[in-house]
């Protein structure tokens, strides 16, 4: 059996390598805040959230395929999380049972195997009562074969075979077995049959047919004989029934595993209702589109910490391959791009997004380039330390992929971060690479208002006239300046004065 609800025709894989830039996403998109709520405490449903958050699915069939299982989930929380502490109890119970009763030879593999198959019953029965039971609420199509491949291959025939061969394995009556007479009298082709009921008078120890022979209790050397005969006879059915044992128990721990996954998102999901934040299933635009096109986007980490929805955006970013986001310190800049790169590892992994609607193409990853604060053990420059990580991410990136950058290049003068700033973009523009920059930088973003105005989207942070923050991003060209005037009246409690302002701040 197969679980396939992660992906219509393969096993989730919870060992597959995280990309390169896996530790960039977290830290620069702060993904630990969703990370660490949907995990509950689980190590394992962190680690299948994890994997499925940060390896970037690029398929669209994939994605489509979660959305609906996801679905089934949501409208069945309670039915997942119980056939989730199933699997996990059936994986823990068969795993005590081979560490009690685990030998390396036959007999003793054979033993164990049969203890851990007669407790695999238990929740097989279980979890065809509940396929039986509740089979009929489910639509999508991951759940809809999973209940119909339980129906089929663990039916009544199916379970009463199974115990009834597991009862006839302890040996009631004894071990019968047959073997050939080789060269010298040496036993050849050993093998293990059936034991038929031998009889009520048998059983009573009141009849006996046949020769025999007794062990003497000290005769140490001929029980070794008997054992190594009865290994030899049980060698095929130690065989047999361990692999019977092992194709239960990886059962169980696929099916454990991909439910952790839907267990991490339902988790998530009840923290964000807790929060009055909205989410959104997202509409997938079709190969070769290039859109981002958002109602009510939100940083949900943002909204996980706070307990609370914060201020959301909408843009609509359809057919325009970057987009360059200024505006007044401090208003919300920031926010705005850890949400967008949330909201499309979210999309790509086939979970809900924190947006009242969402449309977006797929990619074929996101990277992120974010300032840093200062490290004192740096060896170089803040600037060679930047361009260095530009250098790696150049060398991971590939066409259809979305880059985030967050003041990249600040760390030099104006003129020569922004000339820095203007060629990579460009290079990754022609190269299908969609780009997000937000900057201070106006000869970055001014230049490409004036050259590239109707193939990108411009946004800029609101400031009401008395210097207080919207948080909003609107549609608008770039200005000269970033506000810096407000930022030092709300740390130092007066404001500037003619002397002290900067020029652009002067000419506002």
């Amino acid at each position: 059996m197969r679980v396939l609800l992660m992906h219509p025709e393969k096993d989730f894989d919870i060992k597959v390598a995280f990309r390169e830039n896996a530790t960039d996403l977290v830290q620069d998109l702060e993904l630990n805040a969703i990370i660490n709520t949907a995990a509950a405490g689980d190590n394992l449903v962190h680690e299948a959230f994890c994997r499925a958050l940060l390896c970037q699915d690029q398929d669209a069939t994939t994605v489509f395929y979660r959305q609906e299982v996801l679905s089934d989930c949501r409208n069945s929380p309670d039915l997942i999380r119980e056939l989730y502490a199933l699997a996990s109890e059936a994986v823990e119970v068969e795993r005590r049972a081979w560490g009690v009763w685990g030998r390396d030879e036959p007999t003793g593999v054979a033993t164990m195997a049969v203890k851990a198959l007669e407790l695999a019953a238990e929740f097989l029965e279980r979890l065809r009562a509940i396929a039986d039971e509740h089979a009929p609420a489910f639509e999508s199509r991951g759940f809809t074969r999973f209940f119909a491949t339980i129906a089929e291959e663990l039916g009544d025939d199916y379970l009463t075979r199974m115990h009834d061969q597991l009862k006839e394995l302890h040996y009631p009556w004894g071990e019968r077995v047959s073997a050939k007479a080789g060269a010298a009298n040496r036993g050849l082709r050993y093998i293990a049959r059936r034991t038929p009921d031998p009889g009520l008078l048998a059983r009573l120890g009141l009849h006996r047919s046949g020769y025999g022979f007794t062990i003497p209790d000290r005769d140490e050397a001929g029980f070794q004989a008997l054992r190594e005969l009865e290994n030899r006879s049980l060698r095929e059915i130690a065989t047999v029934t361990g692999q019977a044992s092992g194709h239960v128990k990886a059962f169980f721990t696929q099916l454990r595993i991909e439910l952790a996954f839907y267990v991490g998102a339902l988790n998530l999901y009840d923290a964000l209702e807790h929060a009055s934040a909205t989410v959104c299933t997202p509409t997938i635009a079709d190969s070769g589109e290039v859109d981002f096109s958002a109602t009510d986007l939100y940083d949900v980490a943002l909204a996980l910490t706070l307990e609370r929805a914060p201020v959301p955006n909408s843009l609509d970013a359809k057919d325009k391959p970057l987009i360059v986001v200024t505006g007044a310190n401090q208003g919300g800049k920031s926010t705005l791009l850890r949400a967008i790169g949330q909201a499309q590892l979210m999309a790509q992994t086939g979970l809900q997004v924190g947006a009242g609607k969402l449309r977006l193409n797929l990619c074929s990853g996101v990277f992120t380039h974010h300032k840093r604060e200062e490290d004192a053990s740096m060896e170089s420059g803040k600037l060679d330390e930047e361009l260095a990580r530009m250098s790696h991410i150049a060398d991971l990136i590939t066409p259809g992929a979305l880059l985030l950058c967050n003041e990249s290049f600040a760390s030099t003068n104006e003129r020569e971060g922004s000339e820095i700033a203007r060629q990579i973009v460009r290079a990754m523009l022609d190269s299908g690479i969609k780009v997000v920059f937000v900057t201070h930088q106006y000869d970055l973003a001014g230049g490409f208002w004036s050259t590239s105005h109707d193939s990108a989207l411009f946004l800029r942070a609101e400031r009401e006239d008395d210097g207080e923050r919207t948080y909003k991003l609107v549609v608008g060209e770039p200005l000269p300046t970033s506000y810096g005037a407000d930022s030092y009246r709300a740390v130092f409690g007066r404001a500037l004065t003619e002397r002290e302002q900067p020029a652009t701040v002067r000419s506002e």
